[in-house]
């Protein structure tokens, strides 16, 4: 029912899975990933259970490949499943089922890996890998937006559009980045608007929360309030409008 990329950016060791498909609210059952662990993607006839248990095995140290064998070993729906993992040493692995509705299949290269199942071909996911590989030099997000738009491009879920999902986690227990467009004729456009708005305030102030490393985090609001002014600024004097949907700040 999908296709995703999940990835290590192994310049930081932040952990991201980016999911988009003709099915509604996709990333409410696709994308797991706890900080410092690891990230899984499940998908196809999908069986959420290998996400949450998927992480777990990953806290215990497990490798992923054996993580594949034990969790599409005691699944009696294996062959209409399909999943990949990554965990934080950069070590992935991929399960696609024998039954999943082709297009169906997956690839595996350093610190990313793709699948999908119900695409409009294997052209789906090379063009998805290719570009992530591409977009090195960009930042992370970017990378894995520009990754699954090019997999859209390139024919996408064969069934059409309806949502898409991008969730980031850096060091911590919750996500540093979490995006969801449930249903929308263009889920990824919608996406790389929302990534615009959370510049725009959101991510700077997430830079400001607390921390295992710093549990009261930055508690003067001057500063992050500066910051946010300056980035306004900056974008109305390139002639940018918001990207925010928002009503008007009240003051």
């Amino acid at each position: 029912m999908t296709w995703s990329i999940v990835a290590r950016d192994p310049e930081t060791g932040h952990l991201g899975v980016a999911v988009a498909s003709r099915f509604f609210a996709v990333g409410g059952v696709v994308p797991h990933i706890r900080g410092n662990i690891g990230a899984v993607a499940t998908q196809a006839f999908v069986n959420p259970l290998n996400g949450v248990d998927g992480l777990a095995l990953l806290g215990e140290g497990n490798a992923p490949q054996d993580i594949v064998a034990e969790l599409a070993g005691r699944d009696a729906g294996r062959d209409q499943r399909q999943f990949h993992l990554i965990d934080a040493r950069g070590r992935n692995a991929a399960y696609t089922g024998a039954k999943c509705i082709d297009w169906a299949g997956h690839l595996v290269d350093d610190n990313v890996s793709v699948a999908g199942n119900m695409l409009a071909g294997p052209q789906v996911l090379k063009k998805t890998l290719e570009t992530y590989r591409k977009a090195a030099a960009k930042p992370f997000a970017e990378r894995l937006l520009e990754a699954m738009q090019a997999g859209e491009d390139a024919g996408g879920d064969k069934r059409g559009k309806q949502s898409a999902a991008l969730v980031i986690y850096r060091d911590q227990d919750y996500p540093w980045l979490s995006l969801r467009a449930d249903d929308h004729g263009d889920p990824l456009a919608e996406l790389r608007r929302l990534y615009a708005v959370a510049q725009e305030r959101y991510l700077p102030v997430a830079e400001t929360m607390a921390t295992r490393q710093n549990p009261s985090g930055m508690i003067d609001r001057r500063e992050i309030d500066e910051k946010i002014a300056a980035l306004e600024a900056q974008r109305i004097a390139a002639g940018r409008k918001s990207a925010s949907l928002a009503t008007p700040m009240k003051t």
